[in-house]
Order: structure tokens, then C-alpha cells, then sequence
């Protein structure tokens, strides 16, 4: 495999990549987030369980998240076409076999290689993004996420459709052949960022100008801290996100009516769709607002406004008017851990090795997968609402984290630049105080 190029082509530039990146992030968006909707025709076929289904959902989110750093090093290396159209091959095929799957192994193996296929496209996209718009980050990765948290708001009603007129098996078979099918044409677009120094935004925010290695990054506290962080929130987001479903069936509104915003629908329905729209809706955003008011500061309000809508669904959540709104807050508020913590990397770190950096960092969400099949069990020995209070302290831990700790600790990592430039640290020559 050659290192790409940047050619002369009407799609060498960064609004253009931006697009491309959004559409395949949309592409990949079902594999975590339509998941909940197969959960309990599967278990109704099979009889196996949503525990030991859930499993595939964790080894799904694990294997994306933990081999990201190895992709964003390919990425780094030789450009973001061809592990893109790795990543399309591998998605189509997870699906197919999910398509056929009559064993909880085959239904494992299928969620490894989904989670391949969806890192190879997740790390491109967002390292791509970061290396294009190192002024705008925060916008420039909250966009690119948007995709991911957005694009399943398109296919959620049509994919629930589907399995409930053709059958579960049908509608994998489908959207994954569809959805691999245009990730390899939107692979075909994509282009190297060309080498730059990273520049300050209007708002003048502080950031690094030197670029640290992934072995250089690793030996920081800084690192560790904001990948504590994302860990404690992403927990909560997978742990409703796999749920979701499970969720409205064991309080009895999945079916009920809602009508809100000029929309009648199922709650079920109605909630997947805001769901996934105000997640779209809110990366970009805060991605913007921390360009202009700073990383920490937007995430201690983010984490907040969480947190308050994990405590009302724990009051509320049964009706299903709350269910709808109360979801809808908190994952308009939950997707900008995916546009804030590769900004916050990118500004600490720099844009060189931006797709390796951001990969470490996460892999923060494979962490948290791991407490998925744990709520399922805290919900059927205490019940939904103990898993809403874990999610919600999980959020104020890293409010109080974001302003108390990561921000003096980043500040103090930034200062150690000379006239605007850090020097270049070996790994064995960071200073075990930085924090």
C-alpha cells in the first residue's frame, strides 16, 4: 500500500472531505445505533436471552473502539481511501452474517467484524476532519460526529418497519449490503490532508503548536484524565443507547402513542428518531460553542444538562410524553464527548498524529462497553430507574472532573510551550508533574 497523494481534484478541500466524512459516518451510524431495534427479535427467535445478546453489542463497541489507534496510524501513514473501503467491506459482510446467525458465537464473530469495519471508518473520518480544520476543530469534528449520531435518525422508522413486515434477517441482509455500498463510493473520494501548522481560531484559543507521538501522549496525565472522563459518560450513553428498546417494553410505552412537535408516533419510534436527530443536532453545536467559550467549560455544562435529564427520566420516564423529551435532552447532550474530547486531543497534542491521538483516546468507549451487559442485570435486580441514578452520577463525576482537574492540569501542560511552540519531548522525558 502507497502513501496517498494529494491530487488536483474538485474534492480537494476541507468543506468537500468534510462531506464525505459525514456520509460515511451516517453509513456506520445503525451498527450501534439500530442494534437496540433487533434486540428482542433476535431473543424472540433464538430464546437466548438480551444478557448474552447484549454481549455482541460489547463486543461490537470493544473491537471498534481498541483497534482505532492501529487504523488511525494507517490513516496517518497512507491516507484515509483505502481503510475506508476496508471498513465498507467488513460493515456489508457483519451484517450479512448477522443476516444468517443461528449461535450466539456467530453472532459474536459478526460483532467483531462490524466493529473492524466501523472503526476503520469512525477513526478516518474524525483523524480527517481534525487534519483539515485545525482552526475549527470543535466544529470541524462535531460535524463528522454528527454523521454517527444523526444518520441513524434516517433509517431508524424504515429499518423498524422492515423488521416488523420482513423479518429481522431481511433487514440486516439489506441495509448492510446498502450501507457498505455507498461507503465504498464515498471512499473512492477522499483525500490526504496536506501538511500544516496548526493555527489559532478566532476566538484565539489556546492550543499546541508542537505534535506529540502517540508513545509521547501516553506518558501524559493530561491523557489519562480526559480518558477517565469519557469512560464515566460514554458508560451512560451505551448503557441507554443498546436499551433503549428494553427500556420502553418493560414500562409499557413502547407502543403508546405520542404526539409532539406536529409528529404522531409509537413512543419507541418517536424517541429513537429525536434521539438520534438531537444527538446529530448537539456535536456539532457544542463543538462550536467550545471553539469560542473553551473545551472544559463545555463540557461541564454538557455533562449538566445530562445529568438533569438522567434524574427527570428517572421521575418521568414512564409516561411516555417524558420518555420522548427527557431521552431526546440527554442524547442531545451525550454526542458531544464525540466532537470535544478529539478537539481537546488535538489542541494538546497537535494535528500530525491526530488519527493515532484521537484513536487512544477512543478507545475510552470499548471501555465503557464493557458496563453495558452490566445494566441489563442492575435493571432486572433494581430496576430501570437504578441505572438512570449510575448514569447520572457517572455525569457529574466528569462535570466536576472537566472544570476542577482537566482544565488547571491543561492549562499547565500548555504553558510549558516557548514563544508559542512546545518543544518536542521524548517519551521517557515528560515531566512526571505536568498535572
Amino acid at each position: 500500500m502507497q502513501p496517498e497523494t494529494s491530487k488536483p481534484s474538485i474534492l480537494a478541500g476541507p468543506w468537500q472531505q468534510l462531506v464525505l466524512g459525514i456520509v460515511c459516518m451516517a453509513c456506520v451510524a445503525n451498527l450501534q445505533y439500530g442494534w437496540t431495534l433487533f434486540v428482542a427479535p433476535i431473543d424472540a427467535k433464538f430464546h437466548w436471552g438480551r444478557a448474552a445478546i447484549q454481549v455482541a453489542f460489547s463486543v461490537f463497541v470493544f473491537v471498534e473502539t481498541w483497534l482505532i489507534p492501529i487504523e488511525g496510524y494507517l490513516v496517518d501513514r497512507y491516507g484515509p481511501r483505502w481503510v475506508v473501503m476496508s471498513g465498507a467491506a467488513l460493515v456489508a459482510l457483519a451484517w450479512a452474517l448477522n443476516s444468517v446467525a443461528a449461535s450466539l458465537t456467530l453472532l459474536y464473530v459478526a460483532a467483531a467484524l462490524g466493529g473492524i469495519g466501523t472503526g476503520c471508518v469512525y477513526g478516518t473520518c474524525v483523524g480527517n476532519a481534525l487534519k483539515w480544520f485545525p482552526g475549527r476543530r470543535g466544529l470541524a469534528a462535531g460535524c463528522t460526529a454528527a454523521g454517527f449520531g444523526a444518520g441513524a435518525a434516517l433509517t431508524v422508522v424504515p429499518i423498524a418497519n422492515m423488521v416488523e413486515s420482513s423479518g429481522y434477517q431481511h433487514t440486516f441482509l439489506f441495509f448492510g449490503v446498502l450501507q457498505g455500498a455507498i461507503l465504498c463510493l464515498m471512499a473512492l473520494g477522499m483525500i490526504k490532508a496536506p501538511d500544516r501548522h496548526d493555527r489559532a481560531t478566532a476566538s484565539q484559543r489556546v492550543s499546541t503548536r508542537a505534535d506529540s507521538t502517540p508513545a509521547q501522549v501516553l506518558r501524559t496525565p493530561v491523557f489519562w484524565v480526559m480518558y477517565a472522563m469519557f469512560v464515566l459518560v460514554a458508560a451512560g450513553g451505551l448503557m441507554l443507547a443498546s436499551s433503549l428498546a428494553p427500556i420502553a417494553k418493560d414500562l409499557g410505552i413502547d407502543r403508546q402513542p405520542v404526539q409532539l412537535l406536529g409528529f404522531a408516533l409509537p413512543a419507541l419510534s418517536f424517541a429513537l428518531s429525536l434521539d438520534r436527530v438531537l444527538d446529530g443536532a448537539g456535536r456539532p453545536f457544542f463543538g462550536w460553542v467550545s471553539d469560542r467559550i473553551g473545551r472544559e467549560n463545555t463540557m461541564c455544562i454538557a455533562f449538566g444538562i445530562g445529568a438533569v435529564a438522567l434524574y427527570m427520566l428517572s421521575r418521568f420516564g414512564s409516561d411516555p410524553v417524558g420518555f420522548v423529551i427527557f431521552t431526546g435532552v440527554y442524547f442531545g447532550v451525550f454526542g458531544e464527548i464525540y466532537s470535544l474530547f478529539p478537539a481537546t486531543q488535538g489542541d494538546t497534542f497537535g494535528s500530525q498524529y491526530a488519527a493515532s491521538n484521537a484513536g487512544m483516546l477512543y478507545t475510552a468507549k470499548g471501555t465503557a462497553s464493557l458496563l453495558v451487559p452490566l445494566a441489563a442485570y442492575v435493571s432486572a435486580t433494581r430496576g430501570w430507574v437504578a441505572v438512570f441514578w449510575v448514569a447520572m452520577g457517572f455525569n457529574v463525576a466528569a462535570a466536576m472532573l472537566a472544570l476542577c482537574v482537566l482544565k488547571p492540569m491543561r492549562a499547565r501542560w500548555l504553558a510549558m510551550d516557548t514563544g508559542g511552540h512546545r518543544h518536542v519531548l521524548k517519551a521517557d522525558s515528560v515531566p512526571a508533574d505536568v498535572c
